[in-house]
């Protein structure tokens, strides 16, 4: 039962703090990097589309984000191999894991569960980023079709949609990457859960917040 709320009692900070960070984008269109980085990449579609020619930065760049997230989903299906690895061995290490836990349950059917909710996580992150892979591939063909060609099919519009949704697949990739450390930490108990999903959430906070756009203004010699 402990282990049941210290689940629950994680899943509801994480969801507070993405809550929170929605109500100050209504103050604030540009408060979060990820929301300056949509400006951004309407910008960069509409400007690579205009330009009539294919360029060498555009090509760059989106080979830059394949690399990327092939990199991420070949390292999700690592951890997720080695996730499964530990049903195999949870009778050699569920002592350790039993050292640190005061309230939890220390049942095998209580580890199993503890396993079924990691192997899940990289799971996820492993669809995230292969379907972020998906959308930067289609990119690659949309901004290479200038808009003078006339082609209503592809727009600038539609390539900034595909391009921003790769975004928000390689960022829910890279957060179900964080939340597998409170889940790992829940193989000691669910205190341990708890506090790593707080250290977590203070951690994201100055991450995900856009920097100042004040710039300093240059000596006068």
């Amino acid at each position: 039962m402990v282990d049941l709320i210290a689940l629950l009692t994680s899943i509801t900070a994480i969801a507070g703090y993405h809550y929170f960070l929605r109500l100050k984008l209504r103050q604030n269109p540009l408060y979060t990097v990820h929301a300056v980085n949509v400006a951004a990449r309407s910008t960069w579609v509409a400007a690579i589309m205009a330009s009539g020619k294919s360029d060498v930065l555009a090509v760059q760049t989106l080979r830059n984000s394949v690399m990327a997230s092939s990199f991420m989903a070949s390292t999700a299906i690592l951890l997720l191999i080695g996730a499964l690895s530990l049903t195999g061995s949870s009778d050699h290490s569920s002592s350790l894991w039993h050292a640190l836990n005061m309230s939890g349950a220390t049942t095998e059917e209580i580890i199993a569960w503890k396993l079924v909710w990691l192997v899940l996580d990289f799971f996820i992150a492993f669809f995230c980023f292969s379907m972020a892979i998906r959308f930067y591939n289609h990119v690659g063909y949309m901004v290479s079709v200038p808009t003078l060609a006339g082609q209503d099919a592809v727009s600038p519009a539609l390539a900034t949609a595909y391009l921003n949704r790769a975004g928000l697949f390689y960022l829910l990739g890279i957060r179900s990457f964080f939340y597998s450390v409170p889940l790992v930490f829940w193989m000691f108990g669910p205190y341990f859960m708890i506090v790593a999903t707080l250290v977590l959430i203070a951690g994201l906070y100055p991450l995900d917040r856009a920097p100042s756009a004040k710039i300093d203004r240059p000596l006068v010699r």
